[in-house]
């Protein structure tokens, strides 16, 4: 597999040390929780948005905020409810009797990063709102675009699974639009012990603290990403997963086949490049192998593989599902 010639070393050495530095810093704010800070960090620099699903209180959040901080972005959380409206997040226009004009309000959706906390509460309507946001970069407000910010913009959302009550679930245009799903475990005993005493001395380390990168950095982070060489081979191993997904039941063993109701867009193959890229880069390398593929089959598919009712019923998950086709499907 040949290796793209065209990034300099010096970036290469400068990736890896800025890479390392949002690594500290975010290991300074948040106890564990690797398989989060790889998505977010993925995210970051491939220019994807992120789906978390978790229980409460796994460090979602402080996350999120952890990564805003160490690259001096903007960031804007956003509590999701049933009566949250869509001028609440893109703005609205509101009339002012001195001037006897609208004048415009944009929302916290105008941030670098923007935290949609619990977004399956929110309504279908609220939620569609963020839509154009996230796949144009853009919102319309009484008939007039405004940009979202040039150099950053990522929406990380986050959902809670074991509510159903007063929630609403993402449609499949809207999963569709995040990059990667990554879903959250408890931490071990010892890293529980390690949040105790990461809490006592929260408040000076974060005073104390101050941002390892800006978001010029992260640019060029993205544009180095962009230039990592992808084979001929790799692409087609890529093509070959996300078309598994769409005739599963010729790669699935007998006892999985007739669960998967709809496989993956192109828009997975799309993330699955820029992903691979991205972890390519945060190992070090300037070329995607297989394995940085296999390492984002699951963040990559998960939420993008829709299944019957009958898998639920019978316990099947689409992790199940991606990891048999990951068995099935030749690695070059």
């Amino acid at each position: 597999m040949m290796e793209n010639v065209n990034i300099p070393e010096e970036d290469m050495r400068w990736a890896a040390e800025s890479l390392r530095k949002l690594d500290v810093f975010f290991s300074s704010r948040v106890i564990g929780q690797k398989n989060l800070e790889m998505a977010l960090v993925s995210a970051l620099v491939g220019g994807g948005h992120v789906l978390i699903e978790s229980v409460p209180g796994l460090a979602k959040t402080t996350a999120a905020r952890a990564v805003a901080d160490a690259v001096k972005g903007k960031f804007s959380r956003i509590q999701c409810t049933p009566d949250l409206l869509p001028g609440d997040i893109i703005g609205t226009q509101i009339y002012r009797q001195d001037t006897g004009k609208f004048e415009t309000v944009l929302g916290p959706v105008f941030a670098n990063f923007v935290l949609l906390d619990e977004i399956n509460r929110s309504s279908a309507k609220t939620q569609s709102a963020m839509l154009e946001a996230m796949a144009e970069k853009q919102v319309t407000i009484g008939g007039n675009s405004y940009k979202m910010p040039d150099d950053l913009f990522v929406v990380i959302a986050t959902q809670n699974p074991i509510e159903q009550e007063g929630t609403y679930p993402l449609s499949e245009a809207q999963s569709d639009r995040f990059m990667i799903k990554e879903t959250l475990l408890y931490p071990s005993p010892e890293e529980d012990v390690a949040i105790l005493d990461l809490i006592e001395g929260r408040q000076k380390r974060e005073e104390n603290s101050q941002p390892v990168l800006d978001l010029t950095d992260v640019v060029r982070l993205q544009k180095i990403a962009e230039n990592v060489y992808c084979d001929a081979a790799v692409k087609k191993y890529i093509a070959a997963l996300v078309g598994a997904t769409r005739n599963p039941d010729n790669f699935l063993p007998s006892e999985l086949k007739g669960y998967v109701r709809l496989g993956a867009s192109p828009r997975a193959m799309i993330s699955f490049l820029k992903m691979g890229k991205a972890n390519a880069l945060m190992q070090g390398r300037n070329f995607v192998t297989p394995d940085d593929i296999k390492l984002t089959a699951f963040p990559v598919l998960r939420h993008r593989l829709a299944l019957k009712y009958i898998a639920s019923a019978d316990g099947v998950t689409s992790d199940v599902i991606i990891g048999n086709l990951l068995n099935a499907v030749p690695t070059p």
